[in-house]
């Protein structure tokens, strides 16, 4: 500490000033998701590439609680669910009626809702969870968001259940374990807590009916029908039919003009370093990004977007 003390003074006397840089935070999700990697990722991409920030990637409920995070100015960046988003905007329920400040830089890519169970269990439909112990993601997260949008626009609610309340790790381990029979994800597939459960015992993924489907996008109109293909993990032989809902990058309307400019145009022309870190980012493209978002983006991100001749949809201007 003396040495440090000692060169500091030895730097000011010298008349040089030490450039700081400034911190930003990325509110991303639970470690065995998608969003924590595809954070951590942007976060390199600026600590490495804008000059004078460093960024770095928190772990967070996800979703809900990110969007109180961006609100606040406790976290620069969030990624979170674009019906989550939309709410926080609008002032949905969700958030008490309460418009939050936040607005979008790019959607990344969807997310797929995956219910997961043993394979030898009995629950091979979403009304066989009635009666069951089952996670439903944690709290304030997306996944719970999605979850409860599914069972209920199917008639299900969680009085039907024990619903326990578990990061997507947790809710691996404790299937596993034999301590609870079946877990939702919302996640960006495949997730890597799901392919280490997938090591270690066999599972399955529920299929929702088209009948499903439907009574769940009239309920959320950000669903969209999803496919999971075959053989995303291990013993998954047949696709599976869900629901995806966009994630979307936002930050607070305080951010710097140059700032959000400068972080989606990385976005995109450093896109590769992301898909190398996750398969989900080879949806992380300006089409994907200017058809799905549900929000108004900041001034910085259209300026890219117009740098680059792209074609902005009204709805996405202030």
């Amino acid at each position: 500490m003396r040495k440090l003390s000692l060169a500091l003074c030895a730097t000011a006397a010298l008349g040089f000033s030490a450039a700081q840089a400034e911190s930003l935070s990325i509110a991303t999700g639970g470690t065995g998701g998608t969003y924590y990697p595809l954070g951590g990722g942007l976060a390199e991409l600026i600590t490495n590439n804008i000059d004078g920030y460093d960024a770095v990637a928190e772990v967070t409920g996800a979703s809900v609680e990110n969007m109180g995070l961006v609100h606040r100015e406790d976290s620069d960046l969030a990624i979170a669910l674009a019906d989550t988003v939309y709410q926080a905007y609008n002032g949905g329920d969700r958030f008490n009626g309460n418009k939050l400040d936040v607005v979008a830089l790019a959607s990344l890519y969807p997310n797929a809702v995956q219910i997961v169970t043993l394979a030898d269990s009995d629950i091979n439909s979403l009304a066989d969870l009635r009666g069951k112990r089952v996670s439903v993601g944690a709290p304030g997260s997306g996944t719970e968001v999605n979850a409860n949008a599914i069972l209920e626009g199917n008639g299900i609610s969680y009085d039907d259940f024990t619903a326990l309340r578990l990061n997507f790790n947790e809710t691996a381990d404790a299937i596993r374990d034999g301590d609870i029979d079946a877990g939702f994800w919302s996640v960006g597939p495949p997730t890597s807590s799901i392919l280490s459960l997938a090591t270690t015992r066999d599972i399955k993924l529920l299929s929702l009916s088209e009948e499903e489907v439907a009574n769940a996008l009239e309920l959320e109109p950000v669903f969209a029908p999803y496919t999971l293909r075959a053989g995303l993990y291990e013993g998954m032989d047949e696709p599976v039919q869900s629901v995806g809902i966009p994630n979307v990058l936002t930050v607070n309307t305080a951010m710097s003009d140059d700032l959000a400019y400068q972080i989606t145009k990385l976005l995109f022309e450093e896109v590769e370093y992301l898909r190398d870190i996750h398969p989900a980012a080879n949806d992380t493209t300006v089409d994907f990004a200017l058809t799905s978002t549900p929000i108004p983006l900041h001034p910085g991100a259209i300026r890219y977007y117009e740098e680059i001749g792209a074609d902005i949809p009204a709805r996405l201007r202030q």
